[in-house]
């Protein structure tokens, strides 16, 4: 069996100095190291080797498959080099400095409405926060009341990274931070992009924008919150929109909503982004719990305040009358190219 693995080492020198291309390099990691390559199937004769002889003849299989890895990722490494260089030195050479004939490019719809919409909050007396997407368990989760196995959790699929940080889920994510930060009272608004492994349909994407929003002060009610709700999106369809109030469970607010809006594609009559009923979910909301107050540094026994989470993906979909959302992150040029900023 050591003369095999060597012959077989030998071989595969010879067959690594004639690859000369990616392609060639990754046809021989499969000869190799595929489910029915060479290395892979010494490996699968171990079972047949009795004894001693086992631990060594296993050894020496184990350093080939090493050496193979090593030297393909290393060769891949220098072609991958040698194929960028030659593409840039084949790159047409143009002048930066010139004029562009072609037509400039626009604004994202949901950049439009998402500066809208600061103007308008910022116009009623709130600050423009700015969040990191990557987030620890604690600013995700347990400061807005979920604690660890908590049946809530299993609303959001979240994508963890290997650190044990998170992509946030929410922008409620935030709030800890902007409350330690602030204090109250305090109004802000936070938008950011959030996660969620989610299966994909015409209302629902792993990638979207929301808008955090929360008020705090003294003697603030679910009156307050509807009256900053309704003049926002007022000043955003420049006509008065229909609203409803839904109870709905959130732990880091009590008493929870959701906000509907009648849906501007089908003007109420069912399609299949409101999934036919007439109504399109855009603002989970509510009063803020007093743990997540406390958790933020707030005195509740003075300090009562609302949360909200505007879907500023949803909104700009009713704004322009757009029926999927994955349009939106399909990087369609002549679907997002007709949006301007005015």
């Amino acid at each position: 069996m050591k003369e095999i693995i060597e012959k077989l080492r030998q071989s595969f020198i010879g067959d690594l100095a004639k690859a000369d291309s990616s392609a060639q390099v990754n046809e021989l990691r499969i000869s190799y190291l595929g489910k029915k390559g060479s290395v892979t199937d010494l490996l699968k004769q171990l079972k047949d080797i009795k004894g001693s002889e086992k631990k060594t003849v296993a050894e020496g299989i184990n350093a080939l498959k090493s050496f193979v890895e090593s030297e393909i990722a290393a060769k891949t490494a220098l072609i991958a080099k040698r194929e960028e260089d030659a593409a840039i030195e084949a790159t047409e050479r143009y002048d930066v400095t010139m004029p562009s004939a072609e037509r400039l490019g626009s604004l994202h719809p949901v950049t439009i409405i998402q500066r809208e919409v600061e103007e308008i909050f910022e116009s009623m007396g709130f600050t423009i926060e700015d969040y990191s997407e990557i987030v620890t368990d604690y600013q995700c989760f347990e400061s807005l009341n979920i604690p660890k196995h908590h049946p809530a959790r299993d609303m959001q699929d979240t994508y963890y990274i290997e650190n044990g940080q998170l992509l946030k889920t929410h922008t409620s994510a935030a709030q800890n931070a902007i409350m330690r930060k602030y204090g109250a009272p305090l109004r802000a608004v936070f938008p950011s992009r959030c996660f969620r492994n989610e299966a994909t349909d015409a209302s629902h994407e792993n990638t979207f924008f929301q808008m955090e929003g929360i008020m705090i002060d003294e003697n603030i009610s679910i009156s307050n919150l509807i009256y900053f709700m309704k003049s926002m999106l007022s000043e955003v369809f420049r006509k008065d929109i229909n609203v409803r109030l839904r109870p709905g469970f959130f732990p880091f607010v009590e008493p929870g909503f959701e906000l509907d809006i009648s849906c501007l594609i089908c003007g109420g009559d069912g399609c299949p982004t409101c999934k036919q009923s007439g109504w399109l979910e855009l603002c989970p909301c509510g009063m803020i719990h007093p743990n997540v107050l406390t958790a933020g540094g707030i005195d509740t026994e003075k300090y009562t305040g609302f949360a909200f989470g505007l879907g500023l993906t949803r909104l700009v979909m009713m704004k322009y009358g757009i029926k999927d959302i994955r349009m939106l992150n399909s990087g369609s040029l002549d679907a997002l190219s007709q949006f301007t900023s005015k």
